[in-house]
């Protein structure tokens, strides 16, 4: 599984906003974006004009780095959202949502989408009864992910659930934390997706 190896508080920076990767640390005083929020690098205090393209490669690298995929997989979200019937630009942000790490970050076991990454790599949950090993799988409406009984003691994951409520569960899923259980009630909508997101720059970006 491909990684981000480097500083991702530097992604923030030169994003030039929170992209929230390191799950609590992005909402205190040591945050890097806050202590120091201009782009890294010899030059990042200039300010630097982009238009045109690179407003729209901007946007892409921000919605990558957000949801933590590559460039190929990322071709490969906006090719079938330009292959389904409905928006582009909506089709592709639900299929990033419905990615089997999102969905476990959204419900709150995880405090990012890197530890969310991580702990369904290292199986620690299962899918309508059965252990699934992999971020990127694709859920659909109806799907119930649980935690499995090994990792329901992992203090790290009880803190989490614990402030989950306060961070806010999207109306499209659904957590009963009592089962350690969460559950895809419907497809996510544009209005689901709170992030300053302009998703039509990216398919003006891919459709040159």
């Amino acid at each position: 599984m491909a990684r981000h190896a480097g500083a991702v508080c530097r992604l923030c920076r030169r994003e030039g906003m929170k992209l929230f990767l390191k799950g609590d640390r992005c909402f205190k005083e040591k945050c890097a974006f806050e202590r120091r929020g201009y782009a890294p690098g010899q030059h990042g205090r200039r300010r630097q004009k982009i238009q045109g393209y690179g407003i729209q490669l901007r946007e892409k690298q921000k919605v990558k780095r957000m949801y933590g995929v590559f460039e190929r997989q990322f071709r490969n979200y906006f090719a079938k959202a330009a292959s389904s019937k409905g928006i582009t630009g909506e089709n592709l942000l639900r299929l990033l949502e419905l990615r089997m790490d999102n969905v476990v970050y959204r419900l709150g076991f995880a405090s990012s989408r890197a530890m969310a990454r991580q702990l369904v790599a290292h199986g620690h949950f299962q899918v309508n009864g059965r252990r699934l090993d992999i971020p990127s799988a694709s859920l659909k409406p109806g799907t119930e992910i649980t935690l499995s009984e090994a990792s329901r003691k992992n203090e790290e994951i009880q803190v989490c659930l614990d402030t989950a409520q306060g961070r806010g569960i999207p109306p499209w899923l659904e957590l009963d934390q009592a089962a350690f259980k969460g559950t895809v009630k419907a497809l996510p909508t544009r209005e689901d997706v709170t992030m300053p997101i302009q998703e039509q720059l990216i398919v003006e970006l891919y459709s040159k």
